[in-house]
Protein backbone atom coordinates (compact mmCIF):
# COMPACT_ATOMS: atom_id res chain seq x y z
CA UNK A 1 0.00 0.00 0.00
CA UNK A 2 1.01 3.95 -0.52
CA UNK A 3 1.76 5.48 2.98
CA UNK A 4 3.11 8.67 3.94
CA UNK A 5 5.99 8.94 6.59
CA UNK A 6 7.36 11.31 8.67
CA UNK A 7 10.55 10.52 9.68
CA UNK A 8 11.95 13.86 11.85
CA UNK A 9 10.44 16.06 13.35
CA UNK A 10 9.18 19.13 10.98
CA UNK A 11 10.16 16.29 8.40
CA UNK A 12 8.37 16.50 5.01
CA UNK A 13 5.69 13.54 4.51
CA UNK A 14 7.31 10.81 2.37
CA UNK A 15 5.44 8.58 0.01
CA UNK A 16 6.98 5.04 0.64
CA UNK A 17 5.49 1.43 0.17
CA UNK A 18 4.46 -0.80 2.99
CA UNK A 19 2.93 -3.87 3.46
CA UNK A 20 -0.36 -3.67 3.56
CA UNK A 21 -1.41 -4.97 7.22
CA UNK A 22 -3.35 -7.57 7.68
CA UNK A 23 -6.20 -7.34 10.51
CA UNK A 24 -5.60 -9.65 13.86
CA UNK A 25 -8.14 -10.51 15.99
CA UNK A 26 -10.99 -7.95 17.06
CA UNK A 27 -9.63 -5.77 14.55
CA UNK A 28 -11.07 -4.58 10.68
CA UNK A 29 -8.84 -3.45 7.89
CA UNK A 30 -10.26 -0.43 6.46
CA UNK A 31 -9.66 1.18 2.68
CA UNK A 32 -8.86 4.71 3.96
CA UNK A 33 -11.24 7.00 2.06
CA UNK A 34 -10.37 10.28 3.80
CA UNK A 35 -7.77 11.24 6.86
CA UNK A 36 -8.48 13.95 9.18
CA UNK A 37 -5.58 16.25 9.95
CA UNK A 38 -6.02 18.26 13.60
CA UNK A 39 -3.45 20.74 15.09
CA UNK A 40 -2.65 17.56 17.15
CA UNK A 41 -0.96 15.86 14.44
CA UNK A 42 0.85 19.15 13.16
CA UNK A 43 2.41 18.74 17.25
CA UNK A 44 3.18 15.12 16.91
CA UNK A 45 4.81 16.00 13.25
CA UNK A 46 6.67 18.68 15.04
CA UNK A 47 7.76 16.70 17.86
CA UNK A 48 6.40 18.77 20.56
CA UNK A 49 3.41 16.43 21.22
CA UNK A 50 5.27 14.49 24.58
CA UNK A 51 1.87 13.23 25.89
CA UNK A 52 1.00 11.29 22.48
CA UNK A 53 3.80 9.02 22.71
CA UNK A 54 4.38 8.31 19.13
CA UNK A 55 7.88 7.71 18.04
CA UNK A 56 9.45 9.11 14.52
CA UNK A 57 9.59 7.80 11.88
CA UNK A 58 6.15 7.18 11.35
CA UNK A 59 2.64 6.74 9.74
CA UNK A 60 0.69 9.94 11.10
CA UNK A 61 -2.63 10.84 11.28
CA UNK A 62 -5.66 9.99 13.79
CA UNK A 63 -8.62 10.24 12.31
CA UNK A 64 -10.28 8.20 9.59
CA UNK A 65 -13.06 7.30 7.46
CA UNK A 66 -13.31 4.36 4.83
CA UNK A 67 -14.37 1.41 3.41
CA UNK A 68 -14.14 -1.83 5.45
CA UNK A 69 -12.09 -4.53 3.31
CA UNK A 70 -11.80 -7.52 5.68
CA UNK A 71 -12.50 -7.97 9.24
CA UNK A 72 -10.20 -10.06 11.31
CA UNK A 73 -11.41 -12.83 13.71
CA UNK A 74 -13.90 -12.28 16.42
CA UNK A 75 -15.47 -9.29 14.66
CA UNK A 76 -19.03 -9.21 14.20
CA UNK A 77 -20.17 -5.56 14.05
CA UNK A 78 -19.44 -4.67 10.61
CA UNK A 79 -18.75 -6.50 7.44
CA UNK A 80 -16.63 -5.96 4.16
CA UNK A 81 -18.67 -2.74 2.35
CA UNK A 82 -19.34 -1.20 5.28
CA UNK A 83 -18.61 2.72 5.31
CA UNK A 84 -17.09 3.37 8.50
CA UNK A 85 -15.23 6.46 10.44
CA UNK A 86 -13.19 6.84 13.60
CA UNK A 87 -10.35 7.87 15.74
CA UNK A 88 -7.65 4.52 15.48
CA UNK A 89 -4.09 5.80 14.90
CA UNK A 90 -1.03 7.96 14.86
CA UNK A 91 0.17 7.46 18.60
CA UNK A 92 1.59 5.10 21.34
CA UNK A 93 3.20 3.49 18.18
CA UNK A 94 0.13 2.72 16.23
CA UNK A 95 0.24 3.24 12.54
CA UNK A 96 -1.54 6.76 11.01
CA UNK A 97 -4.29 6.90 8.42
CA UNK A 98 -2.41 8.93 6.14
CA UNK A 99 -1.88 5.34 4.34
CA UNK A 100 -4.11 3.76 2.07
CA UNK A 101 -5.21 1.00 4.73
CA UNK A 102 -5.25 0.80 8.49
CA UNK A 103 -6.00 -1.84 10.61
CA UNK A 104 -8.39 -0.48 13.33
CA UNK A 105 -9.94 -1.88 16.48
CA UNK A 106 -13.69 -2.64 16.06
CA UNK A 107 -14.31 -1.23 19.24
CA UNK A 108 -13.08 2.22 17.89
CA UNK A 109 -15.12 2.31 14.62
CA UNK A 110 -18.83 3.16 13.83
CA UNK A 111 -20.78 3.12 10.60
CA UNK A 112 -20.34 6.49 8.83
CA UNK A 113 -23.95 8.39 9.05
CA UNK A 114 -25.28 8.50 4.90
CA UNK A 115 -25.79 11.69 5.48
CA UNK A 116 -22.32 12.85 5.64
CA UNK A 117 -19.64 12.86 2.95
CA UNK A 118 -16.56 10.73 3.88
CA UNK A 119 -14.68 14.09 4.02
CA UNK A 120 -17.06 15.52 6.46
CA UNK A 121 -16.59 12.37 8.49
CA UNK A 122 -13.13 12.23 8.99
CA UNK A 123 -13.40 15.69 10.77
CA UNK A 124 -15.38 14.65 13.55
CA UNK A 125 -13.89 12.16 15.52
CA UNK A 126 -11.46 13.75 17.82
CA UNK A 127 -12.94 17.14 17.74
CA UNK A 128 -16.20 15.81 18.68
CA UNK A 129 -14.51 13.79 21.71
CA UNK A 130 -12.97 17.13 22.56
CA UNK A 131 -16.51 18.98 22.47
CA UNK A 132 -17.77 16.12 24.10
CA UNK A 133 -16.24 16.14 27.54
CA UNK A 134 -16.68 19.74 27.56
CA UNK A 135 -19.89 20.42 27.12
CA UNK A 136 -21.71 17.53 28.71
CA UNK A 137 -19.42 15.39 30.62
CA UNK A 138 -17.77 18.29 32.63
CA UNK A 139 -20.54 21.19 31.79
CA UNK A 140 -23.90 18.61 31.77
CA UNK A 141 -25.24 21.51 29.54
CA UNK A 142 -28.75 21.73 29.94
CA UNK A 143 -31.82 23.82 28.85
CA UNK A 144 -32.33 27.46 30.26
CA UNK A 145 -28.69 27.68 30.61
CA UNK A 146 -26.44 30.95 28.65
CA UNK A 147 -23.56 29.06 27.45
CA UNK A 148 -20.51 30.86 25.32
CA UNK A 149 -18.31 29.20 23.70
CA UNK A 150 -14.89 31.28 22.67
CA UNK A 151 -13.98 30.61 19.12
CA UNK A 152 -17.07 29.03 18.00
CA UNK A 153 -16.25 29.10 14.30
CA UNK A 154 -12.65 26.90 15.22
CA UNK A 155 -12.67 23.07 15.35
CA UNK A 156 -13.82 22.46 18.36
CA UNK A 157 -15.96 25.11 18.59
CA UNK A 158 -18.54 24.70 16.11
CA UNK A 159 -18.71 21.04 17.60
CA UNK A 160 -19.14 22.25 20.80
CA UNK A 161 -21.87 25.06 19.14
CA UNK A 162 -23.94 22.57 18.16
CA UNK A 163 -23.65 20.25 20.89
CA UNK A 164 -24.68 22.93 23.32
CA UNK A 165 -28.01 24.17 21.39
CA UNK A 166 -28.83 19.87 20.87
CA UNK A 167 -29.13 20.13 24.93
CA UNK A 168 -31.27 23.38 25.01
CA UNK A 169 -29.35 25.60 25.99
CA UNK A 170 -29.02 29.69 24.65
CA UNK A 171 -25.65 29.96 22.42
CA UNK A 172 -23.18 32.81 22.47
CA UNK A 173 -20.02 31.99 20.70
CA UNK A 174 -16.77 34.70 20.28
CA UNK A 175 -15.83 35.20 16.82
CA UNK A 176 -13.79 37.88 14.49
CA UNK A 177 -16.46 39.66 12.57
CA UNK A 178 -15.59 37.87 9.31
CA UNK A 179 -16.57 34.63 10.39
CA UNK A 180 -20.07 35.62 12.57
CA UNK A 181 -22.24 33.88 9.42
CA UNK A 182 -21.02 30.30 10.53
CA UNK A 183 -21.91 30.44 14.05
CA UNK A 184 -25.17 32.24 12.94
CA UNK A 185 -25.81 29.18 10.82
CA UNK A 186 -25.78 27.17 13.66
CA UNK A 187 -27.72 28.84 15.31
CA UNK A 188 -25.78 31.00 18.04
CA UNK A 189 -24.91 34.38 18.36
CA UNK A 190 -21.98 35.31 17.45
CA UNK A 191 -19.74 37.93 19.42
CA UNK A 192 -17.35 39.47 17.97
CA UNK A 193 -13.99 39.86 20.36
CA UNK A 194 -11.95 42.46 18.79
CA UNK A 195 -15.19 44.94 19.34
CA UNK A 196 -16.27 44.05 22.48
CA UNK A 197 -14.46 43.44 25.87
CA UNK A 198 -15.84 40.96 27.83
CA UNK A 199 -17.43 43.48 30.56
CA UNK A 200 -19.01 44.84 27.49
CA UNK A 201 -20.63 41.60 26.20
CA UNK A 202 -21.81 40.21 29.56
CA UNK A 203 -23.80 43.18 30.11
CA UNK A 204 -24.95 43.58 26.68
CA UNK A 205 -26.11 39.54 26.60
CA UNK A 206 -26.68 38.66 30.00
CA UNK A 207 -27.59 41.96 31.66
CA UNK A 208 -24.69 41.72 33.67
CA UNK A 209 -25.18 38.35 35.38
CA UNK A 210 -22.60 36.60 33.26
CA UNK A 211 -22.64 33.30 31.44
CA UNK A 212 -23.69 30.20 32.96
CA UNK A 213 -21.06 27.74 31.52
CA UNK A 214 -17.75 29.23 29.19
CA UNK A 215 -15.98 26.69 27.30
CA UNK A 216 -12.52 28.08 26.26
CA UNK A 217 -10.66 26.43 23.18
CA UNK A 218 -8.34 29.13 22.93
CA UNK A 219 -5.84 29.40 26.16
CA UNK A 220 -4.30 31.93 27.30
CA UNK A 221 -5.68 35.36 27.46
CA UNK A 222 -9.07 34.30 26.58
CA UNK A 223 -9.04 32.00 29.87
CA UNK A 224 -8.77 34.61 32.09
CA UNK A 225 -11.22 36.64 30.09
CA UNK A 226 -13.71 33.67 30.98
CA UNK A 227 -13.43 33.78 34.61
CA UNK A 228 -14.68 37.84 34.09
CA UNK A 229 -17.92 36.43 31.92
CA UNK A 230 -18.59 33.81 33.65
CA UNK A 231 -21.49 33.85 36.18
CA UNK A 232 -20.36 34.67 39.95
CA UNK A 233 -20.62 31.58 42.95
CA UNK A 234 -22.66 29.09 40.22
CA UNK A 235 -21.09 29.59 36.72
CA UNK A 236 -18.69 27.05 34.93
CA UNK A 237 -15.71 27.71 32.92
CA UNK A 238 -14.40 24.31 31.17
CA UNK A 239 -11.10 24.44 28.94
CA UNK A 240 -10.25 21.80 26.36
CA UNK A 241 -6.26 23.49 26.96
CA UNK A 242 -5.11 22.02 30.13
CA UNK A 243 -2.02 22.69 31.78
CA UNK A 244 -0.95 19.23 33.01
CA UNK A 245 0.74 16.14 31.69
CA UNK A 246 -1.81 13.71 30.09
CA UNK A 247 -2.41 10.72 28.08
CA UNK A 248 -4.40 9.92 25.22
CA UNK A 249 -5.31 6.79 25.21
CA UNK A 250 -8.79 7.28 27.35
CA UNK A 251 -9.82 9.08 24.26
CA UNK A 252 -9.57 6.40 22.08
CA UNK A 253 -11.91 4.10 24.15
CA UNK A 254 -14.97 5.56 24.21
CA UNK A 255 -15.10 6.57 20.30
CA UNK A 256 -17.78 4.41 19.36
CA UNK A 257 -19.71 4.64 22.80
CA UNK A 258 -19.99 8.04 22.22
CA UNK A 259 -21.68 7.93 19.12
CA UNK A 260 -24.43 6.04 20.85
CA UNK A 261 -24.38 8.43 23.56
CA UNK A 262 -24.60 10.88 21.33
CA UNK A 263 -28.14 9.44 19.84
CA UNK A 264 -30.78 10.89 22.04
CA UNK A 265 -29.50 14.94 21.92
CA UNK A 266 -27.32 15.41 18.89
CA UNK A 267 -26.65 12.11 16.85
CA UNK A 268 -24.25 12.32 14.75
CA UNK A 269 -25.76 12.57 11.06
CA UNK A 270 -26.86 15.80 12.91
CA UNK A 271 -23.39 17.17 13.66
CA UNK A 272 -21.99 19.50 10.68
CA UNK A 273 -18.15 19.51 10.21
CA UNK A 274 -16.32 22.18 8.44
CA UNK A 275 -13.38 20.35 6.63
CA UNK A 276 -10.85 23.11 5.53
CA UNK A 277 -10.90 23.48 2.10
CA UNK A 278 -7.22 24.21 1.62
CA UNK A 279 -4.94 22.31 -0.78
CA UNK A 280 -1.87 20.46 0.54
CA UNK A 281 1.49 21.38 -0.96
CA UNK A 282 2.99 19.23 -3.09
CA UNK A 283 6.28 18.99 -1.01
CA UNK A 284 5.43 18.08 2.01
CA UNK A 285 2.21 17.08 2.27
CA UNK A 286 0.29 13.52 1.07
CA UNK A 287 -1.86 14.29 -2.32
CA UNK A 288 -4.06 11.15 -2.47
CA UNK A 289 -5.61 11.85 0.79
CA UNK A 290 -8.55 14.49 1.16
CA UNK A 291 -7.36 15.86 4.78
CA UNK A 292 -9.75 17.61 6.88
CA UNK A 293 -8.17 20.46 8.89
CA UNK A 294 -11.04 21.98 11.17
CA UNK A 295 -8.63 22.02 14.17
CA UNK A 296 -8.76 20.36 17.19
Amino acid sequence: MRAYIVEHPEGPFTGVDLPRPTPTTGEVLVRVQASGVNPLDTKIRAGKAAHAEQSLPAVLGLDMAGVVEETGPGVTTFHPGDEVYGMVGGVGGHQGTLAEFVAAPADLLALKPKSLSMRQAAALPLITITAWEGIVDRAQVHTGQKVLIHAGAGGVGHIAVQLAKARGAEVFATVSGEKQHIVERLGATPIDYRTLTPEQYVAQYTGGQGFDVIYDTVGGATIDASFTAVKRYTGHVVSCLGWSTHSLAPLFLPWRNLLRRLHPDAPAHRLRPRPSRRNSPRSSSPRRQRPANPAA
